[in-house]
Parts: C-alpha cells; sequence; structure tokens
C-alpha cells in the first residue's frame, strides 16, 4: 500500500509540472552555445535588473514592488513571442532563463515579500508547481520551465543562471541573459557560484558543498564526468574524487536586500 501511495504521488506530482507542449532543442553531444545575436529583446529586464539587484544578487524587492508594471511589460513580451523552431539554441537558453528568473521575481512582489518563496502555496502545497507563468497565453509553473525544458536542454550550468529567490540559490545576475552572452553568461554564474561561500572548498579532501549539487546528480555527471571534474572546471581550489560528499544546508530566506 506505501508503494501504491508514493508511486500515485509521482504521477500526480509528474502531471502538475506540464511544460511539455514547449519547444526547445537540446544540445548534441560536445555541442558549444553559439554567441551570435538574437532577434528577441531583453533590454526591459536588463534595466530592472540593474536598477534593483546589487552584485552580490540581492533583490531591492521594496523599490522594485514601485516599477512592477515594467516588469509585467516585460513578461507579457515573452508571452507573445513563444519560443519557435527557427530559434537558434542560445536564443531559446536565454529565454527560458529570464522567463524563469523575471516570472520569480514577480511571484515574490505578487505575494508581498514573504519571508520565503516556500511560503507561497501550490498543487501539492509545493510552489514550483503553481502556474502562473504564461507563454502563448497559457500558464506554466516553475517546474515546467525547469525540468521539463531547461534541464533537457542539456547543459547543467542552468542551475547557475536560475534564480529560486533564496539566500542559498545562485545569485541573481544585474545582467539579462541574451542569445549573445549566454554562454559567457552561465560560466560566470558556474564560476561564481562554486566559488562562493555557498560551498565550502578550503579543505580539497573534504569539501562541503551546496545541496544544488545534490538536488541534480545526474545533470552534474550527464556527460561522463565525475561531480569532481564538473566542479573542479569552475574551482580555483580542486577537491578529491570522492565516492560521496558533504553537503551543506539550504537557507530557503528570502534573498532580498537589507
Amino acid at each position: 500500500m506505501k508503494y501504491i501511495t508514493i508511486v500515485l504521488l509521482v504521477l500526480l506530482t509528474a502531471s502538475c509540472v506540464g511544460g511539455g507542449d514547449l519547444y526547445f532543442d537540446t544540445l548534441e553531444k560536445g555541442q558549444e552555445i553559439p554567441s551570435e545575436n538574437g532577434q528577441l529583446d531583453h533590454s526591459k529586464w536588463d534595466a530592472i535588473l540593474k536598477e534593483y539587484v546589487n552584485s552580490e544578487g540581492f533583490v531591492d524587492y521594496v523599490g522594485l514592488k514601485e516599477e512592477q508594471a515594467e516588469l509585467k511589460e516585460y513578461l507579457s513580451y515573452l508571452n507573445e513571442n513563444v519560443p519557435q523552431k527557427s530559434w537558434s539554441i542560445n536564443e531559446q537558453f536565454a529565454y527560458y532563463i529570464n522567463l524563469y528568473n523575471a516570472n520569480t521575481v514577480d511571484l515574490i512582489l505578487m505575494n508581498d515579500l514573504p519571508a520565503s518563496i516556500k511560503d507561497i502555496d501550490g498543487p501539492l502545497g509545493q510552489v514550483w508547481l503553481k502556474k502562473f507563468a504564461q507563454v502563448g497565453d497559457k500558464e506554466y509553473s516553475l517546474a515546467a520551465i525547469e525540468k521539463n525544458v531547461l534541464q533537457k536542454m542539456g547543459d547543467a550550468r542552468i542551475h547557475f543562471a536560475i534564480n529560486c529567490a533564496s539566500f542559498s540559490c545562485p545569485k541573481l545576475q544585474n545582467t539579462a541573459f541574451t542569445a549573445a552572452n549566454v554562454d559567457a553568461l552561465m560560466d560566470k554564474s558556474a564560476k561564481e557560484f562554486v566559488n562562493s561561500e555557498k560551498n565550502d572548498l578550503s579543505d580539497p579532501q573534504n569539501p562541503k558543498l551546496s545541496s544544488i549539487f545534490d538536488f541534480y546528480p545526474e545533470d552534474f555527471t550527464q556527460n561522463g564526468m565525475t561531480l569532481a571534474q564538473f566542479i573542479n572546471q569552475y574551482a580555483d581550489s580542486q577537491i578529491a574524487e570522492k565516492d560521496s560528499y558533504s553537503y551543506k544546508d539550504y537557507d530557503w530566506s528570502l534573498n532580498s536586500q537589507k
């Protein structure tokens, strides 16, 4: 009976995620993300980020609340520009990363700056399953954008590019992702996160890693690398190969400026 309950819960959760109808391409093995200019204009989101997000990635939600109409205009722009097969893969990465991040910020504003994003309710009590992000006038959850699109596109660096409005998350960059900068900005995001206080690499033989590496182990080893090999691409201090690692507790408190 317990097994049946678990299976039903997994199936119910999967049905709540959605997003299977959103178009995206997946990187082929060894394929690099190009840096050519795209057709979409993310300048409105870029201006918002530069005004209300500091260099550490903390957000002035109180100030941004007064300019929420600008954010809504950008979200309407994303809603109207539905990803197409004709888009380059770099255009797609930039679109979906910005879609996730901008909607997350809007969700916090719509819920009057909760102490934690996890205080916001959703299906099965999970905010990640709440459908509110619009693409082509259909509503999608954050889980749909992350799990059924970005993770399937085949680049684990997306985990350092998207921000869940929490202290332990990779910081929200104060620059919008674009088709031209998405590869370089994901690299920057990965390097900054790996070498931040969210990982303790002071003892290379016994590092204490962010729980993000525990949440998505298959993503970081999908190209045949070990977890250590993945991290060492970006780490200033190389960590040792181990069968298992220690992970830091995740702080879900809101990433707001003090």
